[in-house]
């Protein structure tokens, strides 16, 4: 994968396709491959005439691995963001962030808007504000010796996923611990452009769609029927409610 400096660290992304571009930011514990390849969202958007860039958030996938908790906030996962839109020089970009990735997105809306044509929060909805209450609980499960010693139920589904991608315990530990940056109300509603916030009908994690909705001045709510958060990210009821959203307010 190719990759760039930001903000002196490491960080690897992909293209894909051509067209418009969209920039696509990954959940914890995941990556560009794992969340937005083997998901079929490359495909769906590629085939569909946009350009797709994913990254790996620092700690995660190809990127650099980060082991002290201060260097995860969001808002300096969204100066990566940034940074890399920069680096491929592109003027304005469509973002599409899922979970952690939808909170960096956030960032990325509030700090740099001029960077932004529109964007899609995925898997994060009324709880975006609000504290995330198994926090403790996953970083001490991903620093358990085993799997075997992990028995709350967030911890252990967190710990399973992330064995499953095969990623770096102590880095995701960290990045937990660091990357809880609360997004405050007014600057939430300070996001002046077409937000679609689409979560599962069944995702705990993320909390409902029209509440976060409701708070940006452009924001529109998608319920991903049946799901919850692990299994809404690539569901079909998602990537047409993506298309539809970019065929109107960012059309190819």
């Amino acid at each position: 994968m190719p990759s760039f400096q930001s903000e002196g660290f490491e960080i690897a992304y992909e293209i894909y396709g051509e067209g418009p571009p969209v920039v696509a930011i990954h959940g914890f514990a995941s990556s560009g491959t794992v969340n937005w390849v083997a998901t079929g969202w490359v495909e769906t958007l590629t085939e569909a005439g946009y350009q797709v860039i994913t990254i790996d958030n620092r700690g995660h996938g190809a990127s650099q691995k980060l082991y002290e908790p201060g260097v995860y906030g969001a808002r300096d996962m969204a100066r990566d963001v940034v940074n890399l839109i920069d680096h491929l020089g592109l003027e304005k970009v469509a973002l599409i962030g899922y979970s952690m990735g939808a909170r960096i997105s956030a960032y990325v809306c509030i700090q740099n808007p001029e960077k932004v044509a529109c964007a899609i929060f995925g898997g994060l909805g009324a709880n975006m504000p609000t504290p995330m209450l198994d926090a403790p609980e996953i970083i001490e499960g991903l620093n358990a010796a085993s799997l075997s010693e992990v028995t709350h139920p967030s911890a252990r589904q967190f710990r399973i996923f992330a064995e499953h991608t095969k990623s770096d315990l102590k880095a995701l530990a960290a990045c937990m611990a660091g990357s809880r940056t609360l997004v405050a109300v007014e600057d939430l509603q300070k996001i002046d452009v077409p937000v679609l916030v689409a979560v599962g009908s069944e995702d705990m994690v993320g909390g409902p769609a029209q509440p976060l909705a409701d708070l940006l001045p452009r924001g529109e709510a998608l319920t991903i029927e049946r799901r919850d958060h692990m299994r809404a990210t690539g569901d079909p009821q998602f990537k047409r409610g993506a298309l539809e959203f970019l065929g109107r307010v960012y059309p190819r």
